[in-house]
């Protein structure tokens, strides 16, 4: 048997590496996180753009890993250190997933022939999101990696109380558990539904208050002083990517569309219909067996019963199902993700780790056929059978097909067909790929061209950037750098963040519409159908109106209104909003770090109006008097951009 499950995992690592390698790329996401990695190295602080605290990246983990490999790897490109550890992690969290359901077969399987085989590991890799953002530069592999340890010491832990000599018995394993599944919100957020459920599990199986303690600490005590840190820092109590997206709205229709998109191209309900007949089989087949039973002992309270019944291998194994089920219904609760099937790929995984690989027993001795072993084991490989077939096809499939690479009713593309395509690269790794994605060189000679400083705003034309000068002279802002050979400011309004952010240097200040670096737009509401993770909407005015540039006809574009730059400029100053940017613009110190702390709460729920003269209105403030300037009609939306 153990020779067969190693040879089981290294077979569909092989496998899912040499896939997720023969599609390997770095999402314009993914280069993201590198740009707040950069501003650590340069000692700006974990911020996108220096000088303004924005939390612009969803897995502290990530960012932080990556700021370690980055000083590990020296003169490697921070792309590639992106690439190595996400494709390593990957194949790390697919090994341990699989060690884990191997360990859970294992006692049952003590003095009989059995055949380890993969299933449910096929059925992940198979799926082709599975291998494109096992490489994406994202934080899936590490995803991957964190639950596939989560549930090799889960199932470690639940078998402990049968096993005497398993090193799992201790306090040791507990406290080293206990932190594993506090780690889980500083991988991602939603990620603390499995975290905190290990730890209920944990406290409802020891008792007495010192175990308990050390559970509490150990789980509690990481993520308690970064939350601390986040609303002292940031002034938010939670990402401020999760701000941007609103991520505690719902949006149940979009959701629907999602699944749906992640399930009709490769017809993964067949796969899970065969896993559940596989895991019943399994089931029957251990219940046949002949095992011991283990009674209670006399006296035993329900307390001890209820610990019994939750440190165990049954429980464990519907544990990391229902959490899988539950971060599925939350995904399509908040209508899923712009990207194909991304968020869905953790609650697949999560679903397929009972499965991951299964026992075939072979044929040993009488009591085989006395347990029904030949129609159990028949019955299993069949089944098995069934999802090797259905692994072969769903791997060689076409996906989304040609609406992949177009973003469409549903908001939803295929990422990397469609940066493959618009970059010209069928593996665009390093920011000099995205050099040839629309837009990008001409936003590099912009700046080259515009020494003194102005703002560059998307245009009509893919060749060119509208450009608005800046107004001289121009006060330095509190932490961020000087620009080289003394030129004036910049700053770049535009959607993809990524590859911009990589492109441009750190002087360049860097702004999008929807919130991720732009703490104006994090703040405005979600727009109504709005595509997802894309639906918020900060009007150009806003940014002119904020920063030291020309605000007056006829420097500024026409598609620009000048009594909307005057409203806006205005509605900055309104008390709550000054005090909000405030929070992320000042100097940081005791003082500063300490009122964030106390009004984190209030910054994370406050919303402004995108519309400047309705913002005015609720803030009570005068609306000014109109410039009496004929202007064409303000421009309502940003230019044609990448998902």
């Amino acid at each position: 048997m153990r020779l067969s499950s190693w040879a089981a995992v290294v077979v569909a690592v092989l496998l899912f590496g040499i896939g997720a390698w023969r599609r390997r790329w770095i999402a314009d996401d993914g280069l993201i996180v590198l740009r707040t990695v950069r501003n650590l190295l340069a000692g700006h602080g974990p911020v996108f753009n220096a000088g303004e605290r924005v939390e612009a990246n969803t897995s502290t983990a990530w960012t932080y890993l990556m700021y370690l490999g980055s000083w590990l790897g020296g003169p490697i490109r921070l792309e590639y250190v992106a690439l190595v550890f996400a494709l390593a992690l990957s194949l790390l969290g697919l090994a341990l997933l699989m060690l884990g359901a191997t360990r859970l077969y294992a006692p049952g399987l003590q003095g009989r022939r059995a055949l380890i085989l993969p299933a449910g590991a096929l059925v992940y890799i198979a799926v082709p999101p599975a291998r494109d953002f096992a490489t994406s530069g994202l934080e899936n592999g590490l995803a991957l990696a964190y639950l596939g340890l989560l549930w090799w010491m889960l199932v470690c832990w639940s078998q402990a109380p049968r096993m005497p000599r398993s090193r799992a018995r201790g306090l040791p394993f507990t406290a080293a558990l206990a932190f594993v599944a506090g780690f889980s919100v500083l991988v991602r957020p939603e990620l603390a539904l499995i975290g905190g459920g290990v730890l209920i599990m944990l406290l409802i199986a020891n008792r007495g208050w010192r175990p308990r303690l050390l559970i509490v600490v150990a789980g509690g005590l990481l993520p308690v002083a970064y939350q601390i840190f986040r609303m002292g820092y940031y002034a938010l109590l939670v990402p401020g990517t999760a701000l941007a997206k609103d991520a505690t709205g719902d949006k149940w229709s979009q959701g629907r569309i999602y699944l749906t998109n992640f399930n009709g191209p490769y017809a993964l309900w067949v796969p899970l219909v065969l896993l559940t007949a596989l895991g019943v089989v399994l089931w029957l087949g251990a219940a046949m067996r002949h095992r011991p039973r283990h009674t209670p002992p006399a006296g035993a309270d329900r307390a001890s019963g209820w610990a019994r019944l939750v440190q165990s291998p049954t429980a464990a194994v519907c544990f990391i199902v229902g959490s899988g089920l539950l971060q599925a219904l939350y995904w399509v609760r908040q209508g899923g993700d712009f990207m194909h099937a991304r968020v869905l790929l953790a609650p697949l995984f999560c679903v397929l780790a009972p499965v991951a690989v299964i026992p075939v027993l072979l044929p040993h001795d009488a009591r085989f056929h006395r347990e029904a072993g030949p129609l159990m084991s028949g019955a299993a490989g069949l089944l098995w059978v069934a999802v090797a077939g259905w692994a072969l096809w769903a791997a060689n499939s076409p996906g989304l097909g040609d609406d992949g690479t177009r973003v469409s009713y549903s908001g939803i593309v295929d990422e990397r067909r469609f940066y493959s395509q618009a970059t010209g690269h069928a593996h665009p790794l390093t920011a000099g790929d995205y050099l040839d994605y629309p837009r990008m060189r001409a936003v590099l000679t912009t700046i080259a061209n515009t020494p003194a400083g102005a703002l560059l705003l998307p245009s009509g034309n893919y060749d060119q950037w509208d450009v608005i000068p800046v107004i001289l002279p121009v006060p330095q802002m509190p932490g961020t750098p000087p620009a080289p050979d003394g030129a004036g400011p910049h700053t770049v309004f535009f959607t993809n963040l990524g590859m911009l952010g990589m492109n441009t240097g750190l002087d360049v200040r860097l702004l999008d519409q929807i919130g991720l670096a732009n703490p104006i737009a994090a703040h405005t509401d979600r727009i109504e159908n709005g595509r997802i993770g894309h639906d918020k909407d900060l009007f150009r005015d806003w940014i002119v109106a904020d920063g030291p540039w020309v605000k007056w006809y006829p420097i500024i574009p026409g598609y620009l209104d000048q009594d909307w730059i005057t409203q806006a400029e205005n509605a900055l100053r309104c008390p709550d909003t000054a005090a909000v940017l405030n929070s992320v613009r000042a100097p940081m110190g005791p003082h500063r770090f300490l009122s964030n702390v106390l009004h984190a709460a209030s910054f994370t729920r406050y919303r402004i109006d995108r519309v400047p003269r309705d913002e005015l209105i609720r803030c009570g403030l005068d609306i000014p008097e109109p410039t009496g300037r004929p202007s064409g009609a303000p421009y309502a939306g940003t230019s044609p951009t990448g998902p």
